[in-house]
């Protein structure tokens, strides 16, 4: 593994460097940009669907990232040999704060999907609940975990 890192340095670092900005960016546009559009839509049934259709556009375009955000920090994690040197707590904290969020990013999944069972349904008052903890608190959670992550990275990045 040390000699791939060595090998590829630069795009393993870039790599996971594009899948953080996309998906913390993916979230941030979806909360910031689409979510005040989505709110000029009067019918209810109309919005839920389309947040949620826009939700699971946003989810599948992210997942590949999160998995080769994954890939690419073990890579890098024993590229660097971070567990032998004084930046250890740091990549643990680091790899702690995407672990919380892919576990956040996919009950996101299953909420969502779930209040796409409930428009079909005719549940509104469901599906608003299920979406709402999502935008409300899910998504900016997981944006300012992921800002988080990303600076400790960029710190980490120039210590090494």
């Amino acid at each position: 593994m040390v000699e791939i890192f060595a090998e590829y340095k630069a795009l393993i670092v870039f790599l996971h460097v594009v899948s953080a900005v996309i998906w913390v960016g993916g979230m941030i546009a979806l909360r910031f940009a689409a979510h005040a559009s989505f709110m000029e839509i009067d019918e209810p049934k109309e919005r839920l669907t389309r947040i949620a259709h826009a939700m699971k556009r946003l989810f599948i375009i992210v997942f590949p990232f999160t998995i080769i955000l994954l890939i690419t920090a073990v890579i890098m994690l024993l590229g660097y040999d971070l567990k032998n040197t004084e930046y250890n707590s740091l990549g643990q904290i680091k790899e702690g704060i995407w672990s919380v969020m892919f576990i956040n990013y996919f009950v996101m999944i299953i909420r969502r999907n779930r209040a796409s069972k409930l428009i079909k349904l005719g549940d509104m008052a469901g599906a608003k609940f299920s979406m709402g903890l999502i935008g409300k608190y899910m998504i900016p959670l997981n944006i300012i975990l992921g800002l988080v992550a990303i600076y400790l990275g960029a710190t980490l990045s120039s210590a090494l």
